[in-house]
């Protein structure tokens, strides 16, 4: 998970946290957290998780996807979650 961007380990965590949400769905919830997403940030970076295998995407019709966890998307958040806690002993 090293090599994702900072912005694409939020949108992985977005995407945990949710049942198959779309594009729009996932644009709404991260936009929250760190302001306005525009669409020429999000898609691409949703289509790099794609292409390296954390996040896999289907159709919920003709115009609209969803995106789900893959397992290499799950064993990375909790091999993430358990290298934080090694550096992050105070808490």
């Amino acid at each position: 998970m090293f090599e994702l961007t900072g912005f694409q380990r939020d949108l992985l965590y977005v995407i945990a946290g949710a049942e198959r949400p779309s594009g729009q769905e996932i644009k709404e919830m991260i936009s929250k957290d760190v302001g306005e997403v525009n669409h020429g940030r999000l898609y691409p970076n949703l289509d790099a998780l794609v292409e390296q295998g954390y996040v896999n995407k289907g159709q919920h019709d003709r115009r609209t996807n969803f995106y789900e966890m893959s397992e290499k998307g799950r064993e990375s958040i909790l091999a993430r979650r358990e290298w934080e806690d090694q550096h992050v002993s105070f808490l």
